[in-house]
């Protein structure tokens, strides 16, 4: 066993015994530093075996530690912005043997989930939540005549939603008390000013600075405005001092910056935001990756991982020689856009995620990453098809949800030609139910004008690209998968993508399995089963979603005894629901009972390897197989 290790187990050890023996409100200050210490090691030897979020995470262990040391999350709840960065508080309130499970099917989950535990208050995988759920706890508290105080600890990087400052603007209106984290370990909103910044971020805190600045103000209401014009401009000078004055102009209180690794510090403030008893933001700068030194500061590749080796930094994953869905959306994209000028691009805070960061690298006044603000993301691309760009929003499946009444008012109304790349469409594994790929199918089907296609594979994908380049008269989306696509590059030549025309890959006899997107995939390996079985199974690439091609689909469903459909999405409102829509108009309706739907049922889909998870919902194919022999 290395150095590293053996330091990491010891830290480890000494951890949980310490909570085995003590409660952590019961903790001194060395006891609560070999806590945290030991909660960094847990999460390191966890984190590097299974994946997950890091860098954050690791930032985030005093602060979690100072909050249960002050607080009880029990009576004041603990709210996390996304919850990626909670891992500490799950292993403070009993989770450290379980902790080896993270991110596993039928283990603990990556995020806060009540489900799990009631000492998480709320369930969290999307960003910029915190504050609003705060709010509404601390509007819940002041009804109940009840002095808990709801605590949200919320990254820099969620301030770039709107959803934030809804939710403050409100708060500082209404003065309720709640205290607001603010874990600054990226954007760094503002630096701190040495020593006279430490002391005036104290002493705002205190009990005669705040007796103090409400007397003056009371004063000033009633002085005559030339007897105030001195008293006003030494108050605004004291808030421009600090970098608080945004929050202070909204109506709330701000501490900070202090150093989000100084327990005794954090310690100190919370006690003073607690007796402040109102709205109060702790501004705390702290280091991403803290105490792991390979992934300390800010390297997006730190932010989420695969299992790594903890003494290089260097993934234990084994590498891929095929291009991922992303990379082929990316590359595409990129030499397309070298030779039309019109093609521009967006995405909301996953430049990497996406692949549009070397777009954005190539030219970054034509490709921008807009932050976490999806919303605004699809707006503005609208009126960049309106003034005759060709543009592409690329957002994952689980968080294009967030923009739905853009795409359906500033986007479809008018027909604008925006065109959306949707990643991570399907089941995504081990972030869970906030992450699946399931819902977009449904709620984009239902918006007049939408055109919807989805590629089989990565040679598929390019041609859809090139598709959506020329499609300028609607908007369009196609859906495109995590990691890979079931159907290895190559298998079927493809043809290039017709409005509305349906691909026939295999002709048989009596069976005919339909696909869309990756369900293709899944189509093709359950077609090989059959085929080994004496089945000659036609093969049928929709291709197209909307508009369909009843023309084919008349045909086929007509010539064929059963029929099964695969796509990788919900039941209600997907692929099957479009089919028999479509067929009820034509001749082939009496033939609809032959039609059976292999998508996912009316549930949200938990956390897991990928291939568990589908196993579990009997999406696997050999359950496929024996499910299509069972109905034949």
């Amino acid at each position: 066993m290395n150095t590293l290790s053996i330091q990491l187990q010891n830290a480890e050890q000494a951890a949980k015994v310490l909570l085995d023996s003590t409660s952590v409100r019961a903790m001194n200050l060395s006891e609560l530093e070999i806590l945290a210490q030991g909660i960094r090691a847990k999460i390191l030897h966890t984190v590097s075996k299974n994946g997950g979020h890091l860098s954050s995470t690791l930032g985030a262990v005093e602060l979690i530690v100072a909050m249960h040391h002050v607080f009880d999350c029990k009576s004041d709840p603990f709210i996390f912005d996304v919850s990626h960065q909670a891992y500490a508080h799950k292993l403070i309130t009993g989770r450290w043997e379980e902790f080896s499970s993270l991110r596993t099917f039928g283990g603990i989950s990556g995020f806060c989930n009540p489900a799990e535990s009631s000492d998480d208050y709320f369930i969290a995988g999307h960003s910029s939540t915190s504050i609003s759920l705060a709010v509404g706890a601390a509007k819940s508290f002041n009804l109940q005549k009840s002095a808990h105080i709801p605590i949200a600890l919320i990254g820099d990087g969620a301030l770039s939603a709107g959803l934030v400052y809804e939710a403050l603007n409100e708060l500082g209106a209404r003065k309720y008390p709640v205290i607001i984290i603010l874990n600054d370990n990226e954007m760094s909103i503002a630096k701190p000013i040495g020593a006279i910044s430490n002391y005036l971020s104290q002493a705002f805190a205190s009990p005669t600075y705040r007796s103090m600045r409400a007397k003056i103000k009371k004063a000033l209401s009633v002085m005559p405005e030339s007897a105030s014009y001195l008293a006003k401009r030494l108050e605004e000078s004291f808030k421009l001092i600090t970098p608080g004055l945004l929050f202070e102009e909204l109506g709330l209180g701000y501490i900070g910056p202090i150093d989000g690794h100084n327990l005794e510090l954090i310690i100190s403030t919370l006690q003073k935001a607690r007796e402040l008893n109102a709205p109060v933001i702790i501004h705390a700068q702290t280091t991403k990756g803290k105490g792991y030194e390979i992934a300390e500061g800010h390297f997006e590749k730190w932010h989420g991982v695969s299992p790594f080796d903890l003494n290089t930094g260097k993934s234990t994953k084994a590498p891929s020689n095929t291009p991922t869905p992303t990379q082929t959306f990316s590359t595409t994209l990129l030499h397309a856009a070298k030779d039309n000028p019109k093609i521009v691009g967006v995405t909301a805070a996953m430049p990497s995620g996406t692949g549009l960061d070397s777009l954005i690298t190539y030219d970054q006044d034509r490709f921008w990453d807009v932050a976490i603000a999806e919303q605004h993301a699809v707006t503005s691309m609208a009126a960049m098809a309106k003034e005759g760009f060709i543009p592409f929003v690329a957002i994952y499946s689980t968080f294009l949800q967030r923009a739905f009444d853009e795409i359906v008012h500033d986007v479809s109304i008018m027909s604008m030609p925006v065109r959306f790349a949707i990643d991570r469409a399907g089941i995504v594994g081990e972030d869970g139910e906030t992450h699946q790929g399931l819902l977009d199918i449904a709620y984009l089907r239902s918006i007049p004008n939408m055109i919807l296609f989805a590629p089989r594979d990565n040679a598929t994908l390019a041609q859809a690209v090139q598709f959506a380049i020329t499609c300028d008269h609607a908007p369009s989306a196609f859906r495109y998968p995590r990691n890979r696509f079931i159907l290895p590059n190559g298998v079927f030549e493809g043809s290039a993508f017709n409005l509305g025309e349906a691909e026939i890959l295999t002709s048989g006899k009596d069976i005919l399995l339909i696909g869309y997107g990756n369900g293709v995939g899944r189509a093709w390996e359950c077609a090989l089963a059959l085929q080994d079985r004496g089945f000659a199974p036609s093969l049928l690439d929709l291709r197209f979603l909307k508009p369909l091609d009843t023309k084919t689909l008349t045909e086929l469903v007509s010539a064929h005894n059963r029929v099964f459909v695969f796509s990788d999405s919900y039941y209600l409102g997907g692929v099957t629901s479009a089919i028999i829509e479509s067929l009820l108009q034509t001749p082939a309706r009496e033939h609809i009972a032959k039609i059976m739907s292999f998508e996912v049922r009316d549930a949200f889909i938990p956390h897991g390897r990928s291939d568990l998870v589908e196993q579990s919902l009997g999406l696997d194919t050999r359950s496929l197989v024996q499910n299509i022999l069972k109905a034949l």
